[in-house]
Formats: structure tokens, C-alpha cells, sequence
């Protein structure tokens, strides 16, 4: 009786299959469709944490039928990843270290498509007595007085290089600052992860504005200087070159630029989270240089 039954199950499943297998060969002739090109970028941190770019990147993809394989990294790794040729495309912030990039023949042009500033953030309390100040008298007197801690990416970013250059413009080698003592912290870590810290420690720290504002609720720091000059924040796309990595994907890194700087594009960024924040988290410059 047992052998009967299982002799029955097997004979239905084998129906079955047949019936399956027949249907598919049925209703399926079309080739399978070609896998969708790819398009590798490295991107900082702070284009990431606010959002952006998974505002875009569906856009973009659905435009160009293309799949973004985004790496989020400080300026640096970003360069790095880019001398490697590991990406196609990097979107950074840090002017000066693009032009070295582009010098040393890893990239093709440096194309401005949005900017904001930094802002040197705090406890309410304001230990430091720096709200209202210059950027470079605020680090004068942290750095003076002891009398707040500091806290740094210390990671090689866009913002880390911004506090460099803002330790250069009042006299002091970064090195130096370093050492001097246990108010001043690195974390090497990322803007979020950096600006947490920051709050519980009731410390300041160095940060772009979009970041900030994304992160604020979590955060117990306000900003304390945000006007100067020297805090221009201005992120550009940079193409890699293919001399140097012919692997380099040189049509759709064009397009992701032609994408970033077009009319449509542009008015999306400006128009990004406003809603949310009360304010613009970035200013769309589409290819110019702000002043």
C-alpha cells in the first residue's frame, strides 16, 4: 500500500514538472536583455549623509538606463580611489587638492555644480566665548585659551583640509596643533559620525552646513560662526582620465556631469530638502566657479 502511494506522488510530480517545463518554452523567445552598463563614483561624505545623492541617483539611472555604484569617502580616499582607478568619476570639495589631481593627470576637468560654507558648531554654553567671531579668530582662541575642546575628522577630507587651511591663515602648522594637547581630538571618521561625537562631548567641530542640518536633531551644538570668506564650500564633479585608466568609463562619467550641471538638475539641488530645513542646503553654480 505504502509502495502505491509513493509511486503516485512521483508519477504527479513528474506531471507537473512537464507541465511547467512546457509553459516556459512557451511564453519566453525574447533574448535575455543586455546587463546595464555600470558607472563607478566616489563621492565625500557629506553628498551622502544629506541625502543628495539618493535623491538623484534614480534619476539618473532611469535617464541614462545605468547603474550607480556610489562609494562614499572623505576628499581624500575619494583622490585615492580615483588615482587607483577604481571609480570613474569622483564629487568632491576641496579646490585645491582637485587642481593637484587634475595636475598629476588622474582627471580630465574640475566642474563646479553646487556650493554652501562651512560652519564652526558648538555647545550652547559656548565655554570658548567664540560665537559671532571670524573663522580665524575662533580657532585663535580655542587654540589660545584652552578653554573648549575641538573636535576633527582628521581623515583627510574636504572639511579636514578647510580646518587646515584655516590653522594656516593664523600662523599655526597643523602639526603643531595636533600636538597640543588634549582639547583637540581627531575622530577619522566621517562628518556625521564626527559632529556625534562633538555633541557628546559638548565640544566644537568644523562642519559643512548640509550635514549639519541633516544631523541636527540628534545633536545637542548650534553654529557659532558661520561667516567668513574662508568658509566656501564648493563641490565639483571630476571626470577620470583615461590616459591613465583606460577602463575608465569617460561616456557616462560625461553624462553624470552634463546630469549635475543641466537647468532641471541644478534647480532640484537648490530646491533640495528647503522644505524640510527652512534654508537651502546647497547653492546650484552649474560648471561656474561662485564668487
Amino acid at each position: 500500500m505504502q509502495n502505491k502511494v509513493i509511486s503516485s506522488l512521483i508519477a504527479v510530480i513528474m506531471l507537473i514538472s512537464l507541465i511547467v517545463g512546457m509553459l516556459g518554452c512557451g511564453t519566453s523567445t525574447a533574448a535575455p536583455l543586455p546587463p546595464r552598463e555600470r558607472l563607478r563614483v566616489a563621492t565625500t561624505t557629506s553628498l551622502y549623509d544629506t541625502g543628495l545623492w539618493e535623491y538623484l541617483e534614480p534619476m539618473f539611472e532611469e535617464q541614462y538606463n545605468v547603474e550607480l555604484d556610489i562609494i562614499y569617502a572623505g576628499t581624500g580616499k575619494a583622490l585615492e580611489y580615483g588615482r587607483r582607478g577604481d571609480v570613474d568619476v569622483i564629487t568632491i570639495h576641496c579646490k585645491a587638492k582637485e587642481e593637484e589631481f587634475i595636475a598629476g593627470g588622474y582627471g580630465l576637468q574640475r566642474v563646479p555644480f553646487a556650493y554652501n560654507y562651512f560652519l564652526i558648531v558648538g555647545p550652547v554654553a559656548d565655554p570658548a566665548g567664540i560665537k559671532g567671531l571670524s573663522p580665524e579668530e575662533a580657532f585663535k582662541k580655542l587654540i589660545e585659551t584652552g578653554s573648549g575642546s575641538f573636535v576633527s575628522r582628521g581623515d583627510d577630507s574636504g572639511t579636514h583640509q578647510k580646518e587646515k587651511a584655516i590653522w594656516k591663515s593664523i600662523g599655526y602648522d597643523y602639526e603643531v596643533v595636533q600636538q597640543s594637547g588634549s582639547w583637540y581630538i581627531e575622530t577619522g571618521m566621517g562628518m556625521g559620525p564626527t559632529l556625534l561625537m562633538a555633541s557628546e562631548k559638548s565640544a566644537y567641530t568644523l562642519s559643512d552646513m548640509g550635514t549639519f542640518l541633516s544631523y541636527k536633531g540628534k545633536l545637542n551644538l548650534v553654529p557659532m560662526v558661520d561667516k567668513g570668506d574662508i568658509l566656501l564650500n564648493v563641490y565639483s564633479i571630476i571626470a577620470i582620465n583615461p590616459e591613465k585608466n583606460p577602463k575608465t568609463n569617460l561616456q557616462m562619467a560625461s553624462n553624470l556631469i552634463d546630469f549635475l550641471t543641466s537647468p532641471e538638475i541644478q534647480k532640484l539641488i537648490g530646491n533640495y530638502s528647503v522644505k524640510e530645513y527652512g534654508i537651502q542646503l546647497f547653492t546650484p553654480c552649474a560648471g561656474a566657479e561662485p564668487k
